[in-house]
């Protein structure tokens, strides 16, 4: 599709770009920022596109699927700065269109990030798997790579999921309120 008309991509990506920029990050994204804080170690990935997640405080964020806000030239891969005032940005370098720095369905998740994702989660001691569906592979295979490794592993969603018998703990509730409220408890403790 964005080879057919990277144009109409761009004009989707620049309403969608817009209205990320509007929103903020909600209490559950703060209350992450604030547990790193209080934890020794804290490894966050994610697989939203919209950085909210470092607009609440979080760094080292692992973005399995990318980021919204990054560009990156369709040919080389690379992340590059182009002009957005054009209908379709080029790259700056070798002039191939420049798409979003998100991972569409179908293409790989970038190495690193499954690497780095699935190291960390061989070497924690609590896994939370928050608001996810837990079907979308891999990134719903990184509790079960926490669970083989003897790691804690807790779930928290407004609804089970498929794997949520499989979790020592499954917490039912929205993550704005429930990660606030345990946050909260660590530093009460």
């Amino acid at each position: 599709a964005f080879l057919r008309d990277p144009g109409l991509v761009w004009k989707w990506y620049r309403w969608r770009r817009d209205l990320v920029t509007r929103a903020e990050p909600n209490p559950g994204h703060l209350a992450l920022a604030r547990l790193a804080s209080v934890v020794p170690r804290l490894t966050l990935v994610t697989q939203n596109v919209d950085g909210l997640h470092q607009r609440a405080g979080s760094r080292d964020v692992i973005e399995f699927h990318g980021n919204l806000f990054v560009d990156r030239c369709f040919a080389e891969g690379c992340v590059v700065d182009c002009d957005h005032d054009a209908e379709t940005p080029t790259c700056p370098g070798c002039g191939s269109p420049v798409r979003p720095g998100v991972v569409w369905f179908g293409e790989a998740i970038p190495e690193s990030c499954l690497n780095e994702a699935f190291a960390a989660a061989a070497d924690c001691d609590l896994f939370l798997s928050v608001g996810t569906s837990s079907l979308v592979y891999p990134a719903a295979g990184l509790a079960s790579a926490a669970a083989e490794s003897a790691a804690l592993v807790a779930e928290i969603n407004p609804n089970p999921t498929e794997l949520s018998s499989r979790f020592h703990y499954s917490v039912a509730g929205n993550a704005g309120t429930v990660l606030p409220e345990l946050v909260d408890s660590l530093n009460d403790a």
